[in-house]
């Protein structure tokens, strides 16, 4: 399914101005020129937008064959193709990217791609709100609302009393349990399960006894979440996830985490039980968090890092070693296991040093005086 603008058009929707084409090649009117997808500037045809965000790769623009690209206003003059201008050339592309996704989300629906699928179950006293679209072999349990235009997609479940906003995405065999709370425009894809019960026993000396998670989760406003991720719902309190958080694909969080408002978690990150992320933050793929640890505003920490201290001030972090060859991540790692030995044999030096830098005995220094 295509749609399309013209440039004129795409350069009023993103508020960026056009820059018309250098040479008869090139320059046609904005308002006569068709864009009907985006591309890279490898592979863009004629009727794509391409865009260039990283100056190292502007030599491509000399063979690009797209039909406008977007630039930053200091590079435009390395191409003859059409240009829209923007300062942030990669944030223009990925309000692009949105503008060709709706249209074709409201193209399907203009061809009524909505309502129930036959196969799905839906209780009675379910509130479906306007033009939504509900997938085959979906189940939506008692009380539960979903919002004007959301679509659930094949063999999703949600939960009894949960409450899916207006315009949300939940791909195929995505799960939403009970008392889940998912506000607007919320993206959950294709196996993610949202409220299952948090981690928690107690252990009685020969058993463990499962605590039961009586919490929820409360999912914000234009929150995405990748596939196969994971995100508990809490002991007592509800583990929270704010607006615009962005979570990547098999990222575990654990039950009464919180989450700040456009936090980014990349893939195969985990956050153990009442983690406190602050705003801004972005976690790289892979890192672990443990317990009870609170993060600060705009803090960034690199992938594959252990976080087991709290952060309280905003920057980038990192953890780990660097990659090596084996031989010498080997003999490094050796060095490694005697480092306390080495610490113990620096510090009798610093104290014997110490005591040989000692002012004479009172004795020694009244009979110097007497000298």
């Amino acid at each position: 399914m295509k749609v399309s603008f013209t440039l004129a058009a795409l350069s009023a929707q993103l508020n960026v101005p056009v820059r018309a084409g250098i040479g008869p090649a090139y320059n046609r009117p904005a308002d006569a020129l068709i864009i009907d997808g985006l591309a890279t500037l490898e592979n863009a045809s004629a009727t794509k937008l391409s865009f260039l965000s990283n100056p190292r790769y502007s030599q491509l623009l000399s063979t690009c064959q797209a039909g406008a690209v977007i630039i930053h206003p200091d590079l435009a003059d390395k191409t003859q193709l059409p240009c829209l201008l923007s300062s942030s050339p990669y944030v223009t592309y990925a309000k692009a990217s949105q503008l060709f996704a709706a249209a074709i989300a409201q193209h399907a629906r203009s061809e009524g791609q909505t309502g129930v699928h036959a196969s799905a179950v839906v209780s009675p006293d379910a509130v479906l709100g306007k033009d939504v679209c509900v997938g085959p072999h979906v189940v939506i349990e008692a009380g539960v609302s979903i919002g004007d235009g959301s679509c659930i997609g094949a063999g999703c479940f949600v939960g009894a009393r949960a409450i899916i906003g207006n315009h949300c995405v939940m791909y195929a065999n995505a799960t939403v349990y009970h008392e889940v709370v998912l506000g607007d425009r919320v993206i959950v894809h294709a196996g993610a399960v949202l409220g299952a019960d948090g981690f928690g026993f107690a252990f009685d000396g020969q058993r463990s006894v499962k605590i039961a998670q009586l919490g929820s989760v409360h999912i914000g406003s234009d929150v995405e979440i990748g596939a196969g991720s994971s995100i508990d719902r809490g002991a007592l309190d509800d583990t929270v996830i704010g607006d615009g958080v962005k979570i990547d694909n098999q990222v575990q969080i654990g039950h009464n985490c919180i989450v700040g408002d456009h936090t980014v978690i990349c893939g195969c990150s985990a956050l153990a039980g009442s983690t406190r992320i602050g705003r801004y933050c972005v976690i790289g793929g892979g890192v672990g968090i443990t317990g009870h640890l609170s993060i600060t505003d705009r803090v960034t920490i690199s992938a594959m890092s252990m976080v087991t201290q709290s952060i309280t001030k905003p920057g980038l972090y990192s953890s780990g070693t660097l990659l090596q060859e084996s031989a010498q991540w080997k003999r490094n790692a050796v060095t490694l296991g005697k480092l306390s030995e080495l610490s113990r044999t620096v510090r009798n030096i610093q104290r014997q040093q110490d005591q040989d830098t000692l002012p004479p005995s009172g004795n020694d220094y009244d009979e110097h005086r007497r000298d």
